[in-house]
This record gives structure tokens, sequence and C-alpha cells, in this order.
């Protein structure tokens, strides 16, 4: 199962190695007051998808931490319920 997951990522690498070195055309990035950015279109595709990667991540850990966040809570309740709980006689006789 390893030989095979590891031929998966190979042939990917090199699909995605080969259609980089397809966009290696420059292309200019205008950006504010008239300044631009001349750089292979490859490198603005891995940029973008670095980008978009990096936000699902952040939204994934918030969501993330607010679910952990209500699990320690409920376990707590859990927790709280599961208490033997000491009749009111027994306490003022002890």
């Amino acid at each position: 199962m390893r030989a095979l997951s590891w031929a998966w990522k190979g042939a990917l690498f090199l699909l995605l190695f080969a259609w980089s070195l397809q966009n290696l055309e420059p292309v200019t990035l205008k950006l504010f007051l008239d300044r631009h950015w001349q750089v292979p279109l490859m490198v603005l595709l891995l940029a973008a998808f670095v980008l978009g990667v990096g936000a699902g991540l952040t939204a994934g850990i918030t969501r993330n931490v607010r679910q952990r966040r209500l699990i320690v809570e409920l376990r707590r309740q859990l927790r709280a319920r599961r208490r033997p709980q000491i009749p009111a006689r027994a306490a003022d006789a002890a």
C-alpha cells in the first residue's frame, strides 16, 4: 500500500512539474499607484494556491478550536451528572 501511495505522489509531482514548466511565460501583475510586477505565470498560480490553502486552513482551525471547546464543556457537564448525589439526610448524619 505504501508503494502505491508513493507511486501516486510521484506521478502527481511529475505532472505538476511538467505543468509548471509549460507556464514560464512572464505576466505583469498591475498593483496600485502604477506599480507593476513581472513574474512567471507559474509563480502567480502557486502564490494563489498557497494563499487559498492558508485561508482554508485558517477557517478550519477556528472551527476546530470552537468544536474542541464545546467538547470540553460537554464532558464537564457529563462528569457532573455522573457524580453520585449525596442525600441531604446522610450528609446531616455524618
